[in-house]
């Protein structure tokens, strides 16, 4: 699996999802970023939307290094982030320190939960050993409210959450295995809610989701009464009454402090393990 996942990802869903995402995330963490942001790298950067959402949030434009496994998104970010911007085409599991030399702010969206345990810890080290902040925004917690409810919706998000855990993946494990693995290098982590908050603001993300989620749902528990459900969620949605809050989490990870690494000015300390 690459930093996207990109073949499940297609550039409509990307920018059909931009506006909740960017309404969804947690406004907090630029502003405890202080002047980090010289040379951001942007992990799956998909089209580029948390470039375009993080740039006027930082004091400075900074240069953007986007990394991605494919092609066509790395040129539609490049396009669309309003900073000076270079593009890496590369996967996570081969992602170096050195891929990422003068970086000073490494930030993701919607990554972590596509992860095996393997690639957090991965990426956690990496971040590690670069000694910067790093900030992971939309990350799913496994949760979702909806209005009004239906009896079968806890069947549906547990079948969910099993479909999202496939082939190792953490899916809703993922914010805290990787606030774990972080905190136990040192670094100081603070999590943030991020809801989607989905109905009729967002008539054609709301329709797509609910058709991806159930479809998910139906896929991992065959038995679930997929199109009965999907019906009355669909008909709910049709008539302006369907609301749902997909909660998510954005995981802000800062280096130690000075006096916390025992006043060592040489640089950040290696990971552990």
């Amino acid at each position: 699996m690459g930093l996207s996942d990109t073949e499940g990802f297609a550039p409509q869903w990307l920018s059909l999802r931009e506006d909740a995402d960017a309404e969804a995330r947690a406004t907090e963490p630029p502003a405890l970023l202080g002047g980090h942001g010289a040379l951001v790298a942007d992990l799956g950067c998909g089209t580029g939307a948390m470039g375009r959402w993080l740039v006027p949030r930082l004091p400075g434009p900074g240069r953007w290094l986007l990394i991605d496994r494919d092609p066509a998104l790395l040129a539609r970010a490049e396009r669309g982030v309003a900073a000076p911007a270079r593009t890496l085409r590369a996967d996570l599991a081969a992602l170096d320190p050195s891929d990422l030399d003068g970086v000073t702010l490494v930030t993701a969206s919607a990554l972590l939960d596509l992860l095996t345990g393997e690639q957090a810890v991965h990426l956690a080290r990496t971040v590690v050993r670069l000694g910067c902040p790093a900030l992971f925004a939309l990350t799913v917690s496994g949760r979702v409210e909806f209005s009004p409810t239906d009896p079968w919706d806890e069947a549906f998000a547990a079948a969910f959450d099993a479909h999202q855990r496939r082939g190792g993946r953490l899916g809703p494990d993922a914010a805290p295995l990787m606030a774990g693995v972080l905190r136990g290098s040192g670094r100081r982590v603070r999590c943030f809610p991020s809801p989607w908050r989905l109905g009729p603001r967002h008539p054609g993300l709301t329709e797509a989701w609910l058709r991806g989620w159930v479809g998910a749902a139906v896929e991992q528990d065959p038995a679930l009464p997929g199109r009965a459900y999907l019906e009355r969620r669909s008909r709910a949605h049709a008539e302006g009454r369907l609301r749902a809050i997909v909660h998510h989490t954005d995981l802000l990870a800062l280096p130690p402090r000075a006096a916390e690494r025992g006043g060592d000015s040489a640089g950040p300390r290696p990971a552990r393990g």
